[in-house]
């Protein structure tokens, strides 16, 4: 299976979040620390405030942190939530006649079983099991100067 870009950002800014707990960020600093662009971690950031894993404070002096513990955070809820198009085949969309096979196929249910596998794998990870080494990830994401190679894509 391979996760949206949507569902990717989303996870990136969670797990920036809560490699450093208890103090707000802004979108462009997290942007920055991943070398992607802050428009699109815009609709991300929203997203996951209306979903309550994260506090949003606009103005001067705002930002965003973690709406509640990494602990109480489920990478399974996470990802059903930001992978809500999540279809294996076409058997499994609005219209399973799309298929000609589907009414005797057996893929069906092997794709079920094997998407409720994956989920049940994520179910069991919390946010706070995802920065367990927070001191490696701050090596990496809380540098005073990105990479170059980052420079150069975010400019």
């Amino acid at each position: 299976m391979r996760l949206s870009g949507f569902t990717d950002y989303s996870l990136r800014v969670l797990i920036y979040l809560a490699a450093k707990p208890g103090r707000q960020v802004t979108i462009r600093e997290i942007a920055g620390s991943f070398g992607i662009s802050a428009h699109h971690l815009t609709k991300v950031v929203w997203f996951l405030g209306q979903h309550g894993w994260l506090s949003t404070v606009r103005g001067r002096g705002g930002g965003i942190a973690l709406g509640r513990p990494a602990a109480e955070i489920v990478v399974g809820t996470v990802v059903r939530a930001t992978e809500a198009q999540t279809r294996p085949g076409d058997c499994f969309g609005q219209q399973p006649d799309a298929c000609r096979i589907a009414r005797v196929c057996a893929l069906r249910g092997v794709l079920h079983d094997a998407l409720e596998a994956f989920y049940a794998a994520l179910d069991r990870s919390t946010l706070a099991d995802l920065v367990r080494n927070a001191p490696a990830l701050a090596e990496v994401l809380f540098v005073r100067s990105p990479p170059a190679s980052l420079q150069a894509r975010f400019a």
